[in-house]
């Protein structure tokens, strides 16, 4: 699956109506970087269906201005996704926790492809094990593809 399913309301990442084309999407600063780079933990809030958060710590990763957070089929967070993709990334120094970036933004993509790969390499980078030690065989994992709309 390499696009957003078409049940859900993500936008298309490849249309030139996404915020990125219209220049709205925000540019990770040397700082956003610099903690998405390290050993530091995120939080992700997504909006559940009667719009109360819902807040998971996760591992989080990026490709250029976008970050990627990994996941697996039939989570809340996804579910949330699925109904609003906006969502919100608190990502602090485990050292120093005062020393934080907050972002606004919103999921554009759901990929599959990839996945198994991508979380193998989350686990290498945080817990230092080759391959995610706790995948299950019939768990299907998933990389979130978001785009900061808003970096603090």
């Amino acid at each position: 699956m390499g696009k957003a399913s078409s049940k859900s309301n993500l936008p298309d990442p490849d249309n030139d109506t996404s915020r990125r084309h219209l220049g709205l999407a925000a540019k990770l600063t040397a700082n956003a970087l610099r903690l998405i780079e390290g050993k530091n933990f995120a939080s992700l809030a997504t909006l559940g269906h009667d719009g109360s958060p819902h807040v998971t710590p996760m591992w989080i990763d990026h490709e250029g201005d976008t970050i990627l957070m990994n996941t697996a089929e039939g989570r809340v967070k996804l579910r949330n996704i699925a109904k609003d993709p906006r969502v919100g990334v608190t990502i602090f120094d485990l050292k120093n926790p005062y020393d934080r970036i907050v972002i606004q933004g919103q999921v554009i993509a759901q990929m599959h492809d990839g996945a198994e790969a991508h979380i193998d390499k989350l686990a290498k980078k945080y817990t230092g094990a080759s391959k995610y030690q706790k995948s299950s065989p019939d768990e299907k994992r998933v990389i979130l593809k978001i785009e900061p709309i808003k970096v603090f």
